[in-house]
């Protein structure tokens, strides 16, 4: 439960009310169980204060309509008062599963089509709203952060959007290049990393990891990802790792540029389990060859952990290398939509988000600071505190 004394010391902002548009539905359920069930048995002087009026709810969830023309052209109904409260608009982006008709076709949902629906929230709501924070846990349109040639710069352009309809803060998570938030230097924006998450999800489902500098090792698949693989490994303790990938940038293939060779920055691997970590896994295919690569140098087992499992391509090849031996385990979050398919292979983990987005609403509600939050070096080395006590306990 979040820390009640602190949370306490100041009084809600509003009302609260959660938004999940339909894309994001069951993660908001998820959120809005534990916020009732925390402010349900919080005991306080305040309940009986005016401030706290529908402090506890069995749900604060607030369900949009969203009914669309024949045409394909939507709009969005809130069916309730929202009034001075403080919202909490979640989103996800890269739901695909859901559908609408369009002239008689069936058209999956894209990235832009759900945007567009958030934003027909936020036009619902009117500036009727005392506070609102969106919650784009995949930053829409983030892979198109800068600028290389003649082309939009559309993350930069929906960012600043979203502030100009009214918005107060979004929070996201991982994002591809955080230094996108230069786009609005003078707004919220917070980006959040799942790195706890990560370990507790691992920790938790292999019992015979051992983390120290001679045993495991955290490897970024390309330079992109450095900076996520340096905080893991000094939290840690343990020794890290870079791919380099070298392309041939006279050629353009599927959009981009193909990949000539992987050239590996780092000390030995041999005998080490390695965490390959990056913020999203789009095809899949720079994961594999980079497995492929350590596998070479004779790492031992190779979990590949990402905050986004798009798995764009399906997931053949993912099966294919789990049975060839080139990954132990696949670990990503259930921040966006995952496929039964997915959630059926015994060589992935999920690492649940909706406490941890809980605990950020609960004290963004009552305007407290989310600083501790943000950090989790504390409960991570507390965690693998644990982990290393109960191995030596069953020793």
């Amino acid at each position: 439960m979040p820390n009640d004394e602190r949370i306490l010391e100041t009084m809600p902002v509003g009302t609260l009310g959660l938004i999940p548009t339909a894309s994001c539905m069951e993660l908001g359920k998820k959120v809005n169980g534990y916020l009732s069930t925390w402010r349900e048995s919080r005991e306080h002087q305040h309940k009986n204060d005016i401030a706290f009026k529908d402090y506890h709810k069995d749900s604060y969830i607030i369900e949009p309509s969203n009914p669309r023309f024949g045409s394909g052209e939507a709009k969005c109904v809130i069916n309730q008062s929202v009034r001075g409260y403080d919202l909490y608009i979640m989103v996800d982006v890269t739901n695909y599963s859901l559908t609408y008709s369009l002239c008689g076709q069936t058209n999956h949902m894209s990235p832009d089509d759900h945007f567009a629906d958030l934003k027909r929230v936020i036009a619902a709501v009117g500036g009727k709203a005392r506070r609102i924070t969106v919650i784009l846990p995949f930053l829409y349109e983030s892979r198109q952060h800068r600028r290389t040639a003649r082309e939009s710069l559309d993350c930069p352009l929906a960012l600043q959007e979203l502030y100009n309809m009214g918005i107060d803060n979004i929070i996201t998570f991982d994002a591809h290049d955080p230094r996108v938030v230069n786009a609005i230097p003078l707004n919220g924006f917070e980006n959040v990393m799942p790195s706890y998450q990560f370990i507790k999800g691992i920790l938790k489902n292999v019992k015979d990891i051992t983390i120290d500098a001679d045993h495991l090792m955290i490897i970024s698949p390309d330079e992109g990802a450095t900076q996520r693989a340096i905080y893991l490994a000094n939290v840690l303790g343990v020794d890290m790792g870079m791919f380099y990938k070298r392309r041939d940038y006279s050629k353009i293939v599927d959009g981009r540029n193909p990949i000539v060779a992987h050239e590996f920055l780092g000390s030995n691997v041999e005998g080490k389990d390695v965490f390959i970590i990056d913020d999203m896994i789009s095809s899949g295919e720079s994961m594999i060859d980079t497995a492929r690569e350590l596998k070479k140098r004779k790492a031992n087992r190779i979990f590949v952990v990402s905050t986004f499992g798009l798995f764009t391509n399906g997931l053949a090849s993912f099966d294919k290398a789990y049975q060839e031996g080139l990954i132990y385990r696949v670990v990503t979050t259930n921040l966006i939509y995952q496929t039964p398919e997915l959630l059926s292979r015994e060589y992935y983990i999920s690492c649940d988000m909706s406490k941890y987005i809980a605990y950020l609403i609960d004290t963004l509600n009552h305007d407290s600071s989310i600083s501790d939050l943000l950090n989790p070096y504390d409960r991570i080395q507390s965690y693998v505190r644990k982990y290393k006590e109960a191995q030596e306990a069953d020793k």
